[in-house]
């Protein structure tokens, strides 16, 4: 039972997220409230770097000020008091220490505080937010097709219904949303996820944004300045689907099974990316396989048995060594957006651990092209061998890559052959693309589909000389992109190009034909 006198001291979280103000509104909290200094000065530094939440801060110390002297038997003081034992540069820290040395009650919204307050014998009023849901939430509840929810401050709140690949923006009210409200959201959002309840977990908090996964929504604030308004988005995945639901190629689905190691995953934001990435974590798990993610932030809807690794609160370095020692069969790295990214999937990928990547592309070829400069060309086939197109939630392309030395399409002249990817349509085993160096730059060469007309008669006397040092039956002749190509055994290749190169010539001046031979794979 707290006493009329009692000494009360709170915490950071209960000023970002209001509830000291409800706290006091609803409560007849009498004694005295102390503020410790350092609460305000880490505000203070916030605010001066132009951070939102900062401001929000100082704001509603500023309120409680006020309040607190209307309401009869209660006074607010501010103390400065520096424990011995406390880091002054943790403001937790501070107030911790400052309540079990003046014996005050800490008042607390963040559940974490609260359990340090157990474990070191100091009183404590928890404050946090319950179960219910979230107000935000309450907006895909009113609309169960809702994609995303939109709100921004001066303006309609928005959705977008449907489904990826098939949706709208529609208005979701008339009134125009204010600074206030968005703040109170805000706040609402930051004392669910200090509670942790539903599982509200903040994966990222910087001076200018705010991402916390909620139950399977994804939640990002931002404030200005970086935002030229308070800004709040919440994403939630309409569809679960299986593999099977993909209706792919039974080739496809033979290499995800048997061969498939490096794989990425492209698409436009929306295009379902992600839900294919989890149905193929759920496809590896049932082929027991172990399966581990990382993600940025945690939002997808995974069985127990697979690891959910967080990039946000873990370093590169870090994560290495997880799952370097953990052996995982496979890891899916949901949201591969820079450099550093890449360069993690590309250690792993080498180390032997099956990597399924994620990836924005507006095509199926730029999936590949974010690799291209990052690493070197002659690794790419290694790292990545199948790239799948996620397009308005369906697999619309599969790429295999290989690597091969040949003339890349385009150039005539046989020196000028160099290692050549070559990107295939992985069903149809056609060359799409080709991948290779030039001087010191890389070109990605898409292969026209239009092939060479031959003369009868020049086509008749090239394989009546292809034909005196190979059996005709074993020749294969491949019209290509203004070139005709004539595939031979590799036993017989050294034998055509030896003997029967100088009337291959004359045929190819005489009918004005590019003639290439090739050995047959």
């Amino acid at each position: 039972m707290l006493a009329a006198g009692e000494i009360y001291i709170p915490d950071t979280s209960v000023f970002l997220d209001g509830s000291l103000k409800e706290y006091l509104q609803s409560n007849g909290l009498k004694g005295r409230l102390l503020i410790h200094t350092g609460v305000v000065k880490y505000f203070e530094d916030d605010a001066k770097v132009g951070s939102s939440l900062g401001i929000l801060g100082l704001e509603e110390v500023a309120a409680i000020h006020d309040m607190a002297s209307k309401i009869e038997g209660i006074t607010v003081e501010y103390v400065d008091v520096i424990p011995r034992s406390a880091d002054l540069k943790d403001p937790e820290s501070l107030v911790l220490n400052t309540a079990r040395e003046l014996g005050a009650v800490l008042i607390t919204s963040d559940a974490m505080v609260k359990k340090v307050c157990e474990a070191m014998g100091i009183r404590y009023i928890y404050i946090g937010k319950g179960t219910g849901a979230l107000e935000i939430e309450k907006w895909f509840q009113k609309y169960p097709d809702t994609m995303s929810i939109h709100l921004k401050e001066n303006t309609l709140p928005m959705a977008k219904r449907g489904a990826p690949g098939n949706w709208e923006l529609v208005y979701l009210d008339n009134k125009v949303l204010s600074k206030e409200y968005l703040e109170r959201l805000v706040r609402e959002v930051i004392s669910t996820a200090y509670s942790g309840g539903n599982g509200a977990v903040i994966e990222v908090k910087r001076s200018h944004s705010l991402i916390v996964q909620y139950r399977d929504i994804r939640i990002v604030a931002v404030f200005p300045p970086v935002s030229d308004g308070i800004e709040i988005t919440a994403v939630r995945p309409l569809v679960k689907k299986r593999v099977e639901e993909y209706n792919l190629h039974p080739k496809v689905v033979e290499r995800l099974e048997k061969r498939a190691e490096g794989i990425l995953i492209g698409g436009a934001p929306g295009a379902g990316k992600t839900t294919f990435a989890q149905a193929l974590a759920e496809f590896f798990v049932s082929k027991n396989k172990v399966v581990k993610t990382i993600e940025s932030p945690r939002d997808m809807v995974l069985p127990d048995q697979v690891t959910q690794l967080s990039k946000n609160l873990a370093t590169p370095e870090e994560l290495h060594d997880i799952l370097l020692l953990s052996r995982p069969d496979y890891t899916i790295f949901d949201e591969m957006r820079d450099t550093a990214d890449i360069q993690l999937y590309v250690d792993l990928r080498l180390a032997g651990i099956g990597m399924v990547g994620v990836i924005h592309a507006t095509s199926p070829i730029d999936s590949i092209q974010r690799f291209i400069g990052r690493v070197e060309l002659g690794m790419l086939p290694s790292i990545v061998d199948t790239v799948i197109f996620i397009d308005k939630g369906l697999v619309s392309k599969v790429y295999s890559l290989e690597m091969t030395v040949k003339i890349p399409a385009g150039l005539k002249e046989e020196d000028l052959a160099r290692p050549v990817v070559v990107v295939k349509d992985f069903i149809t085993e056609e060359p799409e693309y080709e991948v290779y160096v030039f001087g010191e730059e890389t070109f990605v060469v898409p292969l026209k589909r239009r092939s060479v007309e031959v003369n009868k008669r020049a086509m008749n006397q090239l394989l009546k000389v292809v034909g005196k040092y190979v059996p005709l039956d074993q020749v294969i002749v491949e019209p290509r992109e203004d070139v005709l190509v004539i595939k031979v055994p590799q036993e017989y290749y050294g034998l055509v190009l030896s003997k029967g190169l100088p009337r291959i010539g004359r045929i190819k001046r005489r009918f004005r034909v590019d003639v290439r031979i090739e050995p047959r794979q």
